[in-house]
């Protein structure tokens, strides 16, 4: 495996955890996007893209994520202490959608990682340094895609409206 690009997005705010954004390209065919760069106790680390765990309300099903303490479907109570354990007792809320199976990959994908935030963040102390986008024209943002119910807009021909009071909204407001 290769690592061809490393996208670096330095976050703006200086008081976060949060260092930056990263998108990787692998051997110029397969990326990987929501890399996060975190600045732990021992320096940054990288964490790979997650998503929230979720579990089911015993009443209605719905999905609800491990931190919720009610149902977002129906309100039940949620039970407290639902969300699994990794060996050291710590809860887990999140997991990986994509990671390096062993240490090796690890520790590579951090080093090329790493090194290309340290060539971001001397980038950016030079003037006119323009922050790197990692926006993707193929990426969707599905919430505006996807048409919202109740919000349809119906049309009729110029002068059609039932209501004559509609006719006239906005007479009087000075321009």
């Amino acid at each position: 495996m290769n690592i061809t690009e490393v996208k670096i997005k330095l976050n703006d705010s200086k008081d976060d955890k949060l260092l930056a954004f990263c998108s990787i390209t692998l051997d110029d065919e397969f990326v990987v996007r929501d890399i996060k760069i975190i600045d732990g106790a021992n320096g940054p680390f990288v964490a790979m893209p997650s998503r929230k765990l979720m579990d089911r309300c015993s009443r209605c099903m719905c999905k609800n994520v491990m931190q919720a303490k009610f149902c977002n479907e129906c309100g039940q109570r949620l039970n407290e202490g639902r969300a699994p354990q990794d060996e050291q007792g710590r809860v887990r809320l999140h997991a990986d959608i994509a990671h390096p199976i062993n240490a090796r990959c690890r520790e590579a994908m951090e080093a090329r990682i790493l090194a290309g935030y340290r060539e971001e963040l001397e980038k950016s102390k030079q003037e006119g340094y323009v922050p790197r986008s990692l926006y993707d024209p193929d990426d969707v943002d599905m919430d505006q895609a996807r048409p919202r119910r109740g919000l349809a807009v119906r049309t009729r021909a110029p002068g059609r409206d039932r209501d004559p009071a509609r006719r006239r909204f906005g007479n009087g407001i000075p321009p």
